[in-house]
C-alpha cells in the first residue's frame, strides 16, 4: 500500500514538472520580454542597419538557415551574446521568429539604419534645400563624390528615395556607388557612340555630355497615359464656350484637350504660385482658380483627358517681377527684348522653381492628368546672339543649353510623376535632326526622360525644296511621313522614348502659295504621321482655338 502511494507521488511529481516546462516554454514563447527580465537577459528596441538594401540574418534554432529583412526592420534585441562556432552573436527577435546576427548591423535609432558615407554622380542632378520641397539650393555633377549624412526615407525594397547631403537633398536613383560606374556613359548597344559624333555645331551643347541611362516610365492606376490622344488645343480665352468644343469633341472622337494654363503674358488663373513669384501674371489672369477648376472638372467628368500648357522659359511677366533672372543685355545691364519678348534664362533656378511649383499645383488643384512644357528651351538664334556677346545668360553652373533643359526635366517629371501627373514637352520640328539645336533641343536627350515628346512640324515653316519637295506646306502628306521617319529614327536612339504625340497644322497655311487647310490636308497630316511611324495621336494648332475652323475640319480627324 505504501509503495502505492510513493509511485503515485513520484507520478503527480512529472506531471507537475512536464507542466512547468511547458509552461515556462509558452510563457518564453509568448512574452519572452518578461521572462529575460526575469533571467536578466535584458531587451532593448531597435533596427537592422547596413550599407545594403538589405540584412542576412541567420535562424537561431538552425545556423545553417537564413532569412534576409530590409535594412530599417524593427527588431527586439538581446543583451546576453550567443556563441556559435566560437563567434559571439546578438539574439533579435522579428515576427516571433528569433535569429542571430552580428553588433553591427543593430542600431536603436532609426536615423542610422542607412550605412552609407560616400555616393557618386551618375547623372547631374538637382540639390534641394528640404525634403518633400521644391526649393533648389544647388546642382551636382555627373562624377562628383557627395557625403551622405542622412536620408529622408526607405522605399519598401530598402533603398533611399533621397540622401541628406551637406548641401542638401538629393534623389538617390541618379547615384551609384562606385566612381568608375557612375562616370561610365549608358552605351548597351553602340548608340552612345552614335550621339558622341555629332558633336556641338551650333552653339547648343554637345550630344556626348548629355544622359541616355533608362527611366522608369510611370503609368498611373487612377490617371492612365493615354498612347493615342486626339486633342484639341484650348487658349484661355475661348473657356467660356466650353460647352461648345465639348460636344464638338464628343461627336468627332476626340478624347483630350490641351489647355493654357501659362502663355506668354497671359496667365489663365489666379494661382497661388503666381502670387508668390509673379504678381503680375497673377494680377493678370483671366479667371478666378474656383472658375479654372470648375471649368477643367467639366472637361474630365465628360471623360476627356486634359493637358495643362504651361510657356516656360518665355514669360515678360514673370521678367517684370524678376528682372535679374532674364536673359540680359551686356550693353544696357537690363533683360534683353527678343522677338518682342522677354526670357528668363533657363540657367536660373528660380525660374525652374516658379515654372514646376506651378505645374505640380495645376495637377493637385486643378486636377491635370498631364502637364505640357512649351518654349522648353532657349531662344531662336541664341548662338548668334550669344557669339556676338550680345548677352549674359546668367550660367552659374557651367552648363551646356542642352544639358540645362534636360536637367530642367529630370527635375521637372520628379516633382510632377509624384503628384501622380505626366509631363509632355512641345519641341520644335527641327529638334527630330541629328544635331543639338542652337536653343539647345535634341530629341534623344529630351525625349529618354519625359512622357511624352509633341513636336511641332507645322508644314508651312518648312523652307522651299525641304525634303525634296518644291513648297513642302502644300503637300502635307508626302511631307508629313518623311519627317516622320526622321523623327522616328530619334526614338530609336534611346531606351526609354517617349510617346511621340505631334502637333498638326489647323490653320491655312501664311506662305505663298497660299493654301487653305481643310479636312483633307488634316487628314493628311494625321496619315503622314502614322505611316511614318509616330502613332502616339495629334494636337491640333489653332492659336485662335476658333471653334468655326475645328468644326470645318473635324471630318479630317
Amino acid at each position: 500500500m505504501a509503495k502505492n502511494k510513493k509511485n503515485k507521488f513520484k507520478l503527480r511529481y512529472v506531471l507537475i514538472l512536464i507542466i512547468l516546462v511547458s509552461a515556462s516554454f509558452a510563457f518564453y514563447k509568448f512574452f519572452p520580454e518578461k521572462f529575460n527580465k526575469i533571467n536578466n537577459n535584458k531587451i532593448y528596441n531597435g533596427y537592422l542597419k547596413s550599407d545594403k538594401y538589405e540584412v542576412e540574418l541567420m535562424e537561431k534554432n538552425d545556423t545553417t538557415k537564413t532569412k534576409k529583412f530590409i535594412r530599417g526592420t524593427k527588431i527586439k534585441y538581446f543583451e546576453k551574446k550567443i556563441s556559435v562556432d566560437e563567434v559571439l552573436y546578438t539574439e533579435v527577435k522579428i515576427n516571433n521568429d528569433h535569429y542571430l546576427i552580428s553588433d553591427d548591423y543593430i542600431t536603436n535609432k532609426y536615423e542610422e539604419v542607412v550605412g552609407e558615407k560616400t555616393r557618386y554622380v551618375r547623372t547631374s542632378t538637382t540639390i534641394y534645400k528640404e525634403k518633400d520641397k521644391l526649393d533648389i539650393s544647388g546642382f551636382y555633377k555627373k562624377g562628383e563624390e557627395i557625403n551622405i549624412i542622412g536620408f529622408d526615407r526607405l522605399n519598401d525594397d530598402g533603398s533611399v528615395n533621397m540622401y541628406k547631403t551637406e548641401k542638401g537633398y538629393v534623389y538617390s536613383k541618379y547615384l551609384e556607388e562606385l566612381l568608375d560606374v557612375a562616370n561610365k556613359n549608358y552605351d548597351p548597344n553602340g548608340l552612345y557612340l552614335t550621339h558622341a559624333s555629332r558633336g556641338d555645331s551650333y552653339g547648343g551643347g554637345s550630344a556626348d555630355n548629355l544622359d541616355y541611362y533608362p527611366v522608369d516610365k510611370p503609368n498611373f492606376e487612377n490617371n492612365k497615359l493615354l498612347d493615342n490622344a486626339k486633342t484639341l488645343y484650348l487658349n484661355c480665352g475661348v473657356l467660356n464656350n466650353i460647352d461648345a468644343y465639348i460636344n464638338l469633341a464628343k461627336n468627332t472622337g476626340i478624347n483630350a484637350f490641351v489647355v493654357d494654363i501659362k502663355e506668354n503674358t497671359i496667365p489663365s488663373y489666379k494661382s497661388d504660385v503666381m502670387k508668390e513669384y509673379s504678381p503680375t501674371a497673377y494680377n493678370k489672369a483671366v479667371y478666378s482658380k474656383e472658375d479654372y477648376k470648375n471649368i477643367i472638372k467639366k472637361l474630365k467628368d465628360n471623360g476627356f483627358y486634359v493637358i495643362g500648357r504651361i510657356t516656360t522659359f518665355k514669360d515678360s511677366d514673370y521678367i517684370n517681377d524678376h528682372p535679374e533672372d532674364a536673359i540680359t543685355s551686356t550693353s544696357t545691364g537690363t533683360p534683353f527684348l527678343h522677338n518682342g519678348s522677354y526670357w528668363p534664362s533657363a540657367f536660373v533656378r528660380r525660374v525652374w522653381e516658379y515654372n514646376v511649383k506651378l505645374a505640380v499645383e495645376s495637377v493637385k488643384d486643378i486636377g491635370f492628368n498631364e502637364i505640357q512644357f512649351d518654349y522648353m528651351r532657349f531662344p531662336d538664334r541664341s548662338y548668334t546672339i550669344e557669339k556676338n556677346g550680345l548677352v549674359d545668360m546668367h550660367n552659374i553652373y557651367g552648363e551646356t543649353k542642352a544639358q540645362a533643359l534636360q536637367s530642367f526635366l529630370f527635375y521637372a517629371t520628379d516633382a510632377i510623376h509624384d503628384a501622380n501627373a505626366y509631363v509632355s514637352v512641345d519641341v520644335f520640328g527641327e529638334s527630330s535632326n541629328q544635331y543639338v539645336t542652337a536653343y539647345g533641343q535634341y530629341w534623344p536627350a529630351i525625349s529618354n526622360v519625359v512622357d511624352v515628346i509633341s513636336a511641332m512640324p507645322y508644314p508651312d515653316h518648312f523652307n522651299n525644296n525641304q525634303y525634296g519637295l518644291v513648297t513642302p506646306w502644300t503637300e502635307p502628306y508626302r511631307l508629313m511621313s518623311t519627317w516622320a521617319r526622321e523623327a522616328s529614327l530619334r526614338q530609336k536612339e534611346i531606351p526609354t522614348p517617349a510617346i511621340a504625340r505631334t502637333w498638326i497644322q489647323a490653320y491655312d497655311a501664311i506662305k505663298q502659295p497660299y493654301n487653305k487647310y481643310g479636312p483633307e490636308e488634316i487628314r493628311a497630316e494625321i496619315k503622314g504621321l502614322n505611316d511614318g511611324g509616330l502613332t502616339g495621336g495629334f494636337i491640333t494648332w489653332n492659336g485662335s482655338s476658333n471653334i468655326n475652323k475645328y468644326q470645318y475640319i473635324s471630318t479630317g480627324w
